[in-house]
């Protein structure tokens, strides 16, 4: 079959099915394979390719999304044809593999998607999703001829599928609980899988001194030959940035520090417009003015316990449009919602999801002073949480990258399109 929009979306939509994705199926039905044998073995195929460029590697709990992109948009204003990949997308399957130049960004084309598909169609079986688009994204950006790709890994580090580079750099994030069943229960258990990707002679950029984390970055730094690097929190005026979350400012530190270990110059102007640039998503990202609607991805409880203080910050009367997936930790997450706001529960379109009589229940229970309602679908949600805000409302969309991701078209005929 020749390629045509139609058999694209065939192609794509047979990969959907037969390779359930994580961000779709959750942790069963073969959408997670534990391991790397599977990778190697696609790796193998496909010749190598990620040895074909630079690449950079980021792991971490929260802001690992938003500091690839930032060293993205800082490496192609230096000139550098530069890969970006990241997981999940929001709205288009393509936003996972990006080329950004100093004034933009391109995804993978349809053509692209539907080439890899249709010429390696037999060396998939097998596979998980996330391997196969890994697979992808190695092969395109060498196709593209990129001189360097930031690569995200997808879950933990040790055995994440992205773990087969030999990057010039590693970068861990913050570190926080979440995906506990997989990582492990503690702080320490989850730092252990994502100091898996240090290499030996590989530096390694960690966020932050922590008293609890620090020894074991330490441990493994020592059995890999890897030298660590800290980045501290920035001293006096931070730059604002259209990444608006008060928590950017670790990420851009830890952003700084890993181009000061990399030996190249933090292009601050577009790190300061890493969103436009980039098209990164979902980052305390304003979509509307009247009422001001903010939607975020943040989704586990230490990425929340920052974006709930933010709002609680703001003293205006407050709309939390909710929702989240069932294998998340909602009994941590329900003590940090804010008292004054009014909650509008809803469950995105995935079998994932929590239902939205569930949810409120659960929140009932635990905190009977809170306001809570249901809606029938997320985009319900909105519409009833913007017509019924005031000018001096602030509505807040998040809980979970799917509840976002259904918002988004709600707002812009182009979601893509910042």
């Amino acid at each position: 079959m020749d390629y045509s929009d139609k058999s694209y979306e065939e192609r794509l939509a047979a990969l959907f099915v037969k390779f359930p994705s994580v961000q779709k199926a959750g942790f069963g039905n073969g959408a997670y394979k534990e391991g790397l044998d599977g990778m190697k073995r696609l790796d193998c195929i496909l010749g190598h390719p990620h040895l074909g460029y630079r690449t950079i590697h980021v792991a971490g709990t929260n802001g690992k999304g938003s500091v690839s992109s930032m060293i993205a948009a800082s490496l192609a204003a230096e000139g550098m044809k530069t890969g970006l990949y990241t997981s999940p997308h929001l709205v288009d399957f393509r936003e996972r593999m990006k080329i950004i130049s100093g004034d933009g960004y391109e995804m993978i084309s349809k053509q692209d998607v539907w080439e890899f598909l249709d010429t390696h169609d037999s060396a998939l079986e097998g596979l998980s999703f996330f391997e196969i688009t890994t697979g992808m994204c190695f092969w395109w950006f060498r196709k593209k001829e990129v001189d360097a790709a930031v690569i995200e890994t997808g879950l933990g580090g040790r055995l994440d599928s992205t773990n087969i580079i030999t990057p010039q750099i590693s970068v861990i994030t913050s570190i926080g609980l979440d995906h506990c069943a997989l990582l492990g229960n503690t702080r320490q258990l989850i730092a252990a899988e994502k100091a898996g990707i240090f290499k030996k002679g590989v530096p390694a950029v960690i966020w932050g001194h922590d008293k609890e984390t620090d020894p074991v970055f330490e441990s493994a730094a020592q059995r890999t030959g890897t030298e660590l690097f800290y980045a501290q929190p920035l001293e006096g005026r931070i730059p604002e940035t259209d990444l608006k979350g008060e928590y950017q400012s670790r990420n851009l530190a830890t952003v700084f520090k890993a181009m000061e270990v990399l030996g190249r110059k933090a292009e601050l102007p577009a790190i300061c417009n890493t969103a436009r640039i980039t098209g990164l998503h979902g980052r305390w990202e304003v979509l509307s003015s009247k009422p001001t609607t903010i939607c975020d991805i943040g989704h586990n409880p230490a990425a929340l316990a920052l974006n709930f203080k933010q709002l609680q910050e703001l003293e205006k009367p407050l709309v939390i449009v909710y929702g989240i997936m069932a294998d998340k930790d909602l009994d941590s997450i329900i003590p940090l919602m804010p008292s004054h706001a009014r909650y509008i529960l809803c469950a995105p379109a995935t079998q994932r999801a929590l239902k939205a009589g569930i949810l409120e229940e659960r929140i009932r229970s635990a905190r009977p002073e809170l306001t809570v309602e249901t809606a029938d679908s997320v985009a319900d949600a909105v519409r009833r949480a913007v017509q019924t805000g005031t000018d001096d409302t602030i509505v807040y969309i998040g809980g979970s990258a799917f509840v976002v991701a259904e918002a988004l078209p709600l707002f812009c005929s182009d979601p893509l399109d910042v």
